[in-house]
């Protein structure tokens, strides 16, 4: 943005969650209805923000710490060397004396010198303040605390900045998959419009959303991401080893393609800049990444203007949600926002159940977690629409399915790619992100599944009568429960529910929005022709 704004430097995370905080209350806020549920929801999308930053700073210090374990592995090692005697060059030719050696040898130090000669038969003195220090912090490494050399005083290492930023997260998610399961129970829904006028509202979303793509456009990609990305081309090259196996597992099940695709830095902390090679998978990850931003406010906007009746709603819901932290923090993230896009064009093409079906089950062949939203949906779909439904979402699975077939060596490497892509495996207990590595026993995740499939398999008899308003929150609960036990920071996919979680929000009372009265009987929609009549005189 420097190209085109006289001096424009990119916000810092921390200051960019003040602002945006300020500006949603300004904008959202009810202050006329201090006590409405609207402001609790309000409270909840904010109280995100501070453990999404803990957990970027703790990923930051741990980079730090990494960084100064190894400068200080190294010191140490050469402090060892320089304390070994040397050795005597004179070992070859005893008769041969240097003399001039020994003096030079024998000359005291000088007087401003900070370290001496030992003398014979006495052991070397070693600095507390460089060596001693130096190991205690090697072995504090290992815990969760951090010595500081200089006060004395401890710290917190970045693994343990960033279980706590974890543990917040997993409390906020707690309250608000419970605010969306109660969310079927709330009949009376005011409408209570945003501060802003819909022109205001148009104007300040088309503003944030120009800023947060000019960030992915500038941005660049991490060097983690650009090694996913060079195992794209050995996809696509059909080749298979053990190292891009490995690097395909660390993400857990879904489309091996989509973990491939790098992901592009948007906040000013230590940014990189990409290799020269790589510069065509960037570009990729740019162009994916600002269609499905755009893609996602599109379909926010038009679920309003078809679905609720209210485009101020959806306007006002998509501006919101190019305000939250989150989004600017990640919006570099594809793999984050490409499943929020189809999901949210589910909801969009609802009323084509082949549409819909071909979207969820898209989004399930790329992300592997929304394919835990098919009870849910299928048991909307019962009454009408499910044969529609099921064909268009096996069609899409089965074009995933087929797509793998240009990334695999040979069957075997095919049908680990399908087994990859469907979570045919036992739950992974090692090489886990997020809580379950940095001091949760991975064991106990295996309850959480178990708790999250009851969940699941739940919806399919609750609510009983399900319409476009129980469609909304229940999908958001679903993939919110998926944070808790995904296995490659779960907590921070938030593209997944929060689109839906926001329609959640600002939806009016959809209770007649059912399939019986909403879909048409025929697989092809019925062109209604309105005759009038003709009054013939006589």
């Amino acid at each position: 943005m420097s190209e085109f704004l006289f001096e424009y430097h990119p916000v810092h995370p921390t200051t960019w969650v003040y602002l945006s905080s300020l500006l949603m209350l300004g904008v959202f806020f009810k202050f006329s209805r201090f006590w409405s549920v609207r402001n609790i929801d309000l409270v909840l999308l904010l109280l995100l923000a501070p453990g999404l930053l803990t957990v970027q700073f703790g990923e930051e210090r741990a980079r730090e710490d990494q960084v100064e374990k190894e400068l200080t592995a190294l010191s140490a090692e050469f402090v060892e060397v320089a304390e070994e005697p040397g050795i005597d060059d004179t070992a070859n030719d005893p008769s041969e004396e240097q003399p001039v050696e020994d003096e030079v040898a024998s000359e005291p130090a000088p007087p401003n010198s900070n370290s001496r000669e030992p003398e014979a038969g006495i052991e070397p003195d070693t600095d507390p303040t460089s060596a001693d220090i130096a190991y205690a912090e090697l072995a504090a490494a290992d815990g969760q605390l951090d010595v500081e050399s200089d006060s004395g005083a401890t710290r917190l290492s970045g693994k343990a900045v960033m279980l706590i930023g974890y543990i917040w997260l997993w409390v906020v998610l707690g309250l608000l998959l419970a605010r969306l399961l109660l969310d079927a129970t709330m009949v009376r829904r005011p409408l209570l419009e945003p501060n802003l006028s819909t022109g205001g509202l148009a104007f300040l979303g088309c503003s944030l959303f120009v800023f947060l793509m000019a960030n992915v456009i500038n941005g660049p990609a991490t060097a983690d991401d650009l090694a996913g990305a060079r195992s794209a081309g050995e996809l696509l090259a059909g080749v298979s080893d053990g190292e891009l196996t490995d690097d395909l597992d660390r993400h857990g099940p879904g489309n091996a393609l989509l973990h491939s695709i790098p992901s592009l830095v948007t906040t000013p902390l230590n940014w990189e800049e990409s290799e020269s090679a790589d510069v065509h998978y960037v570009r990729t990850a740019k162009v994916m990444a600002l269609m499905s931003h755009l893609a996602v406010v599109l379909g926010i906007i038009a679920i309003g203007y078809r679905h609720f009746g209210n485009i101020k709603m959806g306007i006002g819901a998509a501006t919101l949600y190019l305000m939250l932290p989150y989004t600017s923090q990640m919006t570099g993230r594809v793999d984050h926002v490409l499943p929020a896009s189809l999901l949210v064009w589910a909801i969009v093409s609802y009323r084509r159940p082949l549409v819909a079906g071909s979207l969820l089950g898209l989004a399930g062949g790329v992300a592997y977690y929304p394919l835990f939203l098919l009870p849910l949906w299928v048991s909307f779909y019962w009454q009408r629409g499910l044969g529609r439904f099921v064909t268009g979402m096996l069609v899409t699975i089965g074009i995933c399915v087929c797509s793998l077939l240009f990334v695999s060596a040979d069957i075997a490497d095919f049908g680990a790619n399908v087994q990859r892509m469907f979570g045919l495996r036992w739950p992974r207990l090692d090489n886990l992100h997020g809580v379950w590595k940095l001091g949760w026993d991975p064991i106990y995740r295996l309850p959480v599944i178990a708790a999250f499939l009851a969940l699941c398999s739940a919806f399919a008899l609750w609510p009983a009568q399900k319409n476009l308003g129980t469609l909304l929150s229940c999908s958001a609960a679903i993939m919110v429960a998926t944070q808790a036990w995904h296995g490659d920071g779960g907590g921070l996919y938030m593209a997944w529910f929060l689109p839906l979680t926001l329609l959640t929000i600002f939806r009016p009372n959809l209770e007649d929005r059912v399939a019986l009265s909403v879909l048409e009987e025929s697989w092809l929609p019925r062109r209604r022709f309105h005759l009038t009549h003709i009054d013939c005189a006589a």
